[in-house]
């Protein structure tokens, strides 16, 4: 098996006393397609930019496709594709004068550039709207375009942070069709981080929940899935003090396997949520606590995020301000 990543014992110290990564290890398989999911701060970014040898690490070792990123980041540079969450491209210009430039840049061979060019517009489906301003551009194609500019190298393993982050629905299924084609026709490994649990769920080989600086889990989506039980009995209350004492009576239930908590939800674990619910409910009622709303749901990645991770994937913040960048740039 060929790895396209490989991270032992990574740490990340920042100013001396700020521990951003604490020990990751990490083995992602060639080919594949990894997530990265963690809440603000957890180390993502972090390690992405060790991969991708804009930061050296404190101690520790990471390689990609078996390059040391410190002591042969120039090797590891050239066969890798990296996408900011920030903009990448000139709005002035052409889609296709952006990928000219980005050409030149990689030092693409002059008689080679006109064609590799077009083969990275038709491959993310820009083809149609190669030669116009970027301005006019969507946000999905603006993603599609920034994509499009890294593919002009054939990179063995493409880093995407937050690929669709601040695109509508439509515009984030139209990015990772293109980019799940470009996958399966070239076999290049794809490592992306993201605030959406969906696209972990539907795009990804492998998932990996980093929170401190530690990966706190990993495996399939499905696998993750299972990992917290058979059903989840999801309970609103409008009492923000569902104590211990309240958790531990519930626990106590011989059918219980967990209980996560957060803010007015508690989700209660069960193997079987129809027989357990009235039961469950019986515990809440004797401890005065009110319940709003119940439905009963198979595990799903958002209970598993918040089983290791201990809180939502939020997707507010920064989206705002990228939704808001996109916007000024496609004003001019």
């Amino acid at each position: 098996m060929e790895l396209a990543v490989d991270v032992k014992g990574l740490v990340k110290i920042y100013n001396g006393k700020v521990k951003a990564l604490d020990g990751v290890d990490l083995k992602v398989e060639a080919g594949k397609v990894f997530a990265l999911l963690g809440p603000n701060g957890a180390g993502k970014t972090t390690l992405m930019r060790i991969l991708t040898t804009q930061l050296k690490p404190t101690s520790g070792e990471a390689c990609v496709f078996g390059l040391d990123v410190v002591r042969r980041d120039s090797d590891v540079r050239r066969i890798l594709g990296y996408i900011p969450q920030e903009m990448s491209v000139w709005s002035d210009i052409t889609g296709f004068e952006n990928l000219l430039i980005y050409a030149k840049i990689y030092g693409v061979p002059s008689d080679e550039r006109k064609k590799t060019i077009w083969e990275a517009l038709e491959i993310m489906g820009l083809d149609t709207v190669a030669n116009n301003v970027v301005k006019t551009y969507s946000g999905g194609m603006i993603r599609r375009l920034e994509i499009a500019c890294t593919l002009l190298i054939g990179p063995k393993i493409l880093f995407l942070d937050e690929p669709t982050i601040g695109l509508d629905p439509s515009a984030r299924k139209a990015v990772w069709e293109e980019l799940s084609s470009f996958q399966k026709e070239y076999g290049s490994t794809i490592f992306f981080n993201t605030h959406y649990m969906d696209e972990a769920d539907l795009y990804s080989d492998e998932i990996a929940i980093i929170n401190g600086g530690k990966i706190v889990k990993l495996g399939m989506a499905e696998e993750l899935k299972h990992s917290i039980g058979g059903e989840v009995i999801l309970l609103s209350t409008t009492d923000h003090n569902v104590g211990e004492d309240v958790l531990n009576e519930i626990k106590k239930l011989n059918f219980v396997n967990d209980i996560i908590v957060d803010n007015l939800e508690v989700r209660v674990i069960v193997e079987d949520a129809e027989t357990a619910l009235p039961t469950v409910i019986d515990v809440l009622r004797s401890k005065n606590i009110p319940v709003t709303k119940v439905s009963i749901t198979k595990p799903t990645l958002d209970d598993v995020f918040l089983k290791y991770a201990g809180t939502k994937l939020e997707t507010g913040g920064g989206i705002s301000e990228v939704r808001q960048v996109r916007r000024m740039i496609r004003r001019g």
